[in-house]
Formats: C-alpha cells, sequence, structure tokens
C-alpha cells in the first residue's frame, strides 16, 4: 500500500512517514494561551491547514475504493457501518486502511493540543500512556443525508466529559475531525452548540434534532447551533461534551471527513471493534502506545494476555 500510493502521488524517498508533509506545520504544532482560552470558552478550535494536500489525496485515494461498501461489509480490518441508519457511509476502524490514515494517529498538527486537553499529566490518566484512540472512522455523506445533535454538558458521563480541576485540563474525550474536502454552506457540515459543553440544562429544542435510529434528523435551525465550515485539510479539534452533529446536505457531491476519538490511557473501546495485530506490528512505538496501551506485562507462566 505504501508503496502504491507513493507511485500514485509522485512522492520520492524522502518520504518519512514520521515527518508531516505540510511544510507550514511544525513538527510538534505548539499550543498557545489563545487555543487554550477559546477551547476553555467554546469547547472547540478550527485547526487551518492541519493536513497538507498530499496528505488528503492520500486518504482520499483510499476513500476511492472505500466509498461504495454497504453497512456491514469488511475490507481487510475496516469495517462499513452506520448509526442511525441516514448519516451516510462510515467506515470504522480508518487506521487499517493504509499509511496514510496511521499517520493521522499521532499527527503533529493537533497532538500537542489534544494531549494538553485530554489531561491527566502525572495522574495515573497518563499511566499506560499519553492517550489512547477508542474510536476512528471516515464518513462519506451525500446529499439528504446528515446526523442529529447529540452530546452537550447537561449529560456528561465520564467518558465524554469537559473538566477543568487543579490547574489541568481532564476531559474525557476530544475529537480531531479532518476534511478531506472543502465543506461549506449547503455540505452537511458539522454542527455545534458553542460553550454548550458547559452547559446544566438539556436544549429546549433537542427533541426535535436529537438522534434518532431509522430517522432523519439534523441540527438546521437550532437555536444557537452554528456550521463549521472547513477547508480540505483543515481539522476541527472539539470535546465531546459540545452539543453536536451536523446539517442536511442539499448540495450534490459528498462530505468526506475523518474522527479520531482521543481519551486517556485506561479507556477501553468505545464499540467492540479491535487493532489488528498486523497494524500493531506495523506501527511506531509512538502509535502503537496510542492504539493500543492496555498492554499486559505481567501474567503467569504459560498463559498468554488476552485482548
Amino acid at each position: 500500500m505504501a508503496g502504491f500510493l507513493k507511485r500514485k502521488l509522485g512522492l520520492n524517498a524522502a518520504w518519512d512517514e514520521n515527518t508531516s508533509l505540510n511544510p507550514n506545520t511544525p513538527m510538534n504544532a505548539s499550543l498557545t494561551d489563545l487555543d487554550v482560552y477559546l477551547f476553555d470558552l467554546r469547547g472547540y478550535l478550527i485547526l487551518e491547514n492541519a493536513l497538507a494536500p498530499e496528505e488528503v489525496a492520500g486518504c482520499n485515494a483510499i476513500l476511492d475504493n472505500l466509498q461504495h461498501l454497504k453497512p456491514g461489509e469488511w475490507v481487510g480490518h475496516a469495517h462499513a457501518h452506520t448509526y442511525t441508519g441516514t448519516e451516510g457511509l462510515n467506515v470504522q476502524q480508518i487506521y487499517e486502511a493504509g499509511e496514510p490514515w496511521e499517520r493521522l494517529i499521532d499527527h503533529p498538527s493537533w497532538m500537542a493540543k489534544v494531549t494538553r486537553f485530554v489531561g491527566g499529566e502525572g495522574t495515573f490518566d497518563t499511566n499506560h500512556g499519553p492517550l489512547f484512540i477508542d474510536e476512528n472512522f471516515a464518513s462519506i455523506r451525500g446529499p439528504g443525508e446528515s446526523i442529529g445533535m447529540h452530546s452537550g454538558g447537561h449529560n456528561a458521563p465520564k467518558r465524554c466529559q469537559f473538566r477543568y480541576h487543579n490547574g489541568l485540563f481532564q476531559c474525557g474525550m476530544v475529537n480531531i475531525l479532518i476534511a478531506f474536502n472543502d465543506v461549506g454552506p449547503g455540505d452537511g457540515a458539522t454542527m455545534v452548540v458553542p460553550g454548550s459543553h458547559k452547559s446544566n440544562f438539556v436544549h429546549p429544542e433537542a427533541a426535535k434534532a436529537s438522534m434518532e435510529q431509522g430517522e432523519s434528523r439534523s441540527v438546521d435551525g437550532v437555536t444557537g447551533a452554528i456550521e463549521v465550515h472547513l477547508k480540505a485539510g483543515d481539522a476541527l479539534l472539539f470535546v465531546d461534551a459540545i452539543a453536536h452533529g451536523s446539517a442536511k446536505r442539499v448540495n450534490p457531491g459528498q462530505r468526506r471527513i475523518a474522527v479520531y476519538r482521543y481519551g486517556p490511557s485506561w479507556g477501553m473501546f468505545r464499540l467492540p471493534y479491535r487493532p489488528s495485530k498486523a497494524l500493531l506490528e506495523r506501527l511506531t512505538p509512538e502509535r502503537r502506545a496510542i492504539v493500543w496501551p492496555h498492554e499486559h506485562k505481567l501474567f503467569p507462566p504459560g498463559e498468554e494476555p488476552q485482548a
């Protein structure tokens, strides 16, 4: 796969899977005081030019071959999936789909920020490693498709909570949503209610907009909700506690994005998927520590560690 993509994208031997292809992104994009303030205030940040055009093209080349999957079908260790049946195609375990997707596990455009906001430095939260990805998927959405509103500070299980305590962020889940084509008006953009990660009350309009199995719902028209428009290669960083969903796509074509969900190292997978042995064997130690921090380091002689 790596060789194929290098040839397809015209990349030469200088390709380094541990190096960002975007010359505008430093190897560890720093976290600024303004980032901290806006994330705390709004619950999200927009990371412009997080991926280089070559990185976007590498992921899109793979999505071109996955876009015809039907829910329940497998390609290798990636699985076609749907939450409600009305939000388009999700390809779960997308980091199994090839090198371009593996690069996103610890991409320098967002790692410093995600690590700070998940937090827990010096606590048990980082006992097994800095972070853990509990779900990762690509999403392809066409005309008429959308996903309803979900989350919000009023409904704060530990897994999804926003918390700042004793000088540390301690957020249970921080999401990176990456755009692989431009997402503007009419394209079914992600929608958020800024500040709702701190709300003590359910949104009064939630009943008409919330996710519902088999029903096509969106966040269109919800008071206080805004569309987040992204260019290809931009990323949206947001705490899962923020009320979010999407607008309904009305334009022709597709909306292509991916979501990587990060939490503390002790977390467990949200869905029944597990990383394949082949993936774990080819990942860098840093990426493996994020994908599978649950190593068994002590077990009786003759017994194999269990996943």
